[in-house]
């Protein structure tokens, strides 16, 4: 049988090619380690920049500078790196969307172990140590490391102050107490003993009543440690009768859809005997079923 010959044959292409404006700036900004998009007709920001969008529309004239991290938006894991890969050991390759940026990069992450990749881990930029003008100044990206819990837990004895004291103690017996400014007429809840606006204590001790008007207010939705009810739920501002500084507490008794700046509300009150020198004394605010307070009554309070 006749031998089938063989020998080696190496295809090499050798382009030179124009830059033109948008990728020059781009090498140039590299070279001074600095990562720029240009902005698309629509608002996004382009990375690495280009002339034209994929719908093939020329961007605009605006170059955004972006942070040197971001997340991984998909990964293909190289176990068995080839010559002409970038790294001898294995890595990922990835598409990566920088921080203010809404299109991705094509790069290399260098994650050591294929455990650590996964889509939407954090990486950051490694800058090549000599840049020279050209996409191998980003030598690679690198894994930020999980965010270490280093909870801190301090105890400490509060002194309320004589004022405050006389205010937690009016809560103990189911009652509000605020203190009117010498100066201004303005009554504070609690009281204090130098207002923001005179400087002066709020001497004269005011009574006031346990309803009052919603102001302003906010629905938690988020869950977080340590929280005390499952989300959602209404936290707001709840201005008394009498008084012109809010407090806030929670706001219950109907569903949260329901509540609205304007609406009038009352304390609803724990047992008696679960009272202690504590705003907790109240469960929460839920409405009086009264009309809704004007806009114009309300308005200098938030």
């Amino acid at each position: 049988m006749t031998e089938i010959l063989s020998a080696p044959y190496k295809l090499k292409y050798t382009y030179t090619r124009s830059t033109g404006r948008v990728i020059g700036r781009f090498l140039d900004s590299l070279r001074d380690r600095v990562l720029e998009g240009i902005r698309a007709v629509d608002g996004r920001v382009l990375f690495p920049p280009t002339e034209y969008d994929e719908q093939g529309r020329e961007t605009t004239d605006e170059f955004v500078t972006l942070r040197p991290t971001g997340e991984v938006v998909s990964y293909t894991w190289i176990a068995e790196p080839r010559k002409g890969h970038p790294f001898s050991h294995p890595f990922a390759f990835a598409l990566i969307k920088l921080d203010g940026a809404d299109t991705s990069i094509l790069h290399v992450v260098d994650a050591k172990k294929e455990r650590v990749m996964k889509v939407g881990m954090r990486v950051r930029v490694r800058w090549a140590p000599e840049p020279t003008g050209s996409i191998l100044d980003i030598a690679c990206f690198d894994p930020i490391s999980p965010v270490i819990r280093t909870p801190v837990d301090l105890d400490f004895q509060v002194r309320p102050g004589a004022r405050n004291s006389d205010y937690l103690r009016a809560l103990q017996e189911g009652r509000f107490i605020g203190g009117r400014c010498t100066a201004t007429g303005r009554v504070y809840v609690p009281p204090r003993a130098a207002t923001p606006e005179s400087g002066v204590p709020t001497a004269e001790v005011v009574d006031l009543p346990d309803r009052g008007v919603l102001t302003s207010f906010t629905i938690v939705r988020i869950p977080f440690e340590g929280q005390k009810l499952e989300p959602p739920y209404v936290f707001g501002a709840i201005v008394l009768d009498g008084a012109d500084m809010p407090i806030y507490h929670l706001v219950s008794g109907v569903p949260y859809e329901e509540i609205r700046m304007g609406m009038r509300v009352k304390a609803k009150w724990k047992p008696r005997e679960e009272w202690t020198t504590s705003l907790e004394n109240i469960e929460y605010f839920e409405p009086t079923g009264e009309p809704d307070a004007e806009f114009d009554s309300y308005k200098m309070h938030l």
